[in-house]
């Protein structure tokens, strides 16, 4: 006789693993970048360091061919599009931070978005940590993908080692857009954004390690923060603040002695046009960036606003920021056809 078989109530039920929202995001994240002519390409800088590109498909295509040719780099890049840089900061990834000004900028301008060091695919053993060290291993890359010129646009931490690229190569780099950034950090104004935000170090501020850190932060960066439910701010922790001790290197690594903190005097010019290419976009929520601002303001430079933003400015008003980002890049070629000026 067949026993029948009773399901135990007492038998714990295995409890299913709930997948990382950010992780399953990233396929569906990648097919957009295809859809805008974008595709990823890991390039050597240096034996040991590794940087991650998003470039346009055709670039990398020319880039692959001409690796196992050996052709001269320089005929890479075939395209007549201006190029752009976009340099993400701490707060994510290349394409979590620039997906909005991809589908943006695409369409007219040859983009490139690299992840730095210790973010997205990138990674270095050297020992460096200092934002030069990331200018020279982008500034590097760039050229091994046959860019000449390019216009740089750097948010947070991506506008400090854009800086840098400019600083340290203007034939390069013809023109910088600083988002929410400044070309450098004095222990000074660090220790005085650090106490008005009542924390003891930018590790303890820019890298929580709990929901409550996270959402702090958040409040603290963003204009108006949405709702989420506490696992989403768990999964937001565990994908985003790996590398926490090589990034904490490189927040110690920001940071300029008093006495070696130095305005750099750039030597990029205006071309062809009555619009400067050096450009700070913030918000009215930055407190030393305007500091840095009013020393460096003059006939290279522009301060351009946007209401109801706050450190994220390109993810809180995304619309608002590319129509400005636009209007800044139109400016620097007022000789190309449907090139406008800044009102």
């Amino acid at each position: 006789m067949r026993k029948l078989q009773h399901n135990n109530p007492q038998k714990k039920k295995k409890k299913a693993k709930m997948v990382n929202l950010f992780t399953a995001l990233n396929p569906l994240l990648r097919a957009l970048m295809k859809l805008y002519g974008m595709g990823a390409q890991a390039v050597e800088i240096q034996p040991g360091t590794v940087i991650n590109f998003w470039a346009p498909i055709q670039t990398i295509k020319n880039y692959k061919n001409n690796k196992k040719s050996k052709k001269p780099t320089t005929t890479i890049n075939d395209t007549e599009k201006p190029v752009v840089v976009l340099i993400h900061g701490f707060a994510g990834t290349a394409v979590l931070t620039w997906l909005f000004q991809v589908a943006a900028l695409s369409g007219n301008y040859a983009v490139y978005v690299p992840d730095l060091l210790f973010f997205g695919g990138s990674i270095t053993d050297s020992p460096h940590r200092s934002p030069e060290f990331q200018a020279e291993c982008l500034a590097r890359g760039l050229k091994l993908l046959g860019v000449e010129r390019c216009t740089v646009v750097g948010c947070s931490y991506g506008g400090f080692v854009g800086s840098k690229m400019a600083e340290s190569d203007p034939v390069l780099v013809e023109s910088l857009v600083l988002s929410n950034s400044i070309v450098g950090f004095s222990e000074l104004q660090s220790q005085e954004v650090l106490d008005r935000l009542g924390f003891e170090s930018w590790t303890q501020f820019l890298m929580p390690n709990n929901v409550e850190g996270l959402k702090m932060l958040l409040g603290h960066i963003i204009y108006w923060r949405p709702w989420f439910p506490d696992w989403a701010y768990k999964h937001f922790l565990k994908v985003m603040f790996e590398n926490r001790e090589e990034r904490a290197e490189l927040m110690k690594a920001m940071i300029i002695k008093n006495d070696e903190y130095v305005i750099p005097n750039y030597s990029q010019v205006g071309h062809l046009s009555s619009f400067t290419p050096l450009t700070l976009m913030i918000n009215y929520f930055s407190v030393v960036f305007l500091r840095t601002l009013f020393v460096i303001n003059g006939e290279k430079a522009s301060l351009h606003c946007i209401k109801k933003a706050g450190h994220l400015v390109h993810l809180e008003r995304p619309f608002v920021y590319n129509r400005c980002l636009k209007k800044i890049l139109a400016s620097l070629r007022p000789d190309q056809d449907g090139a406008h000026r800044l009102q």
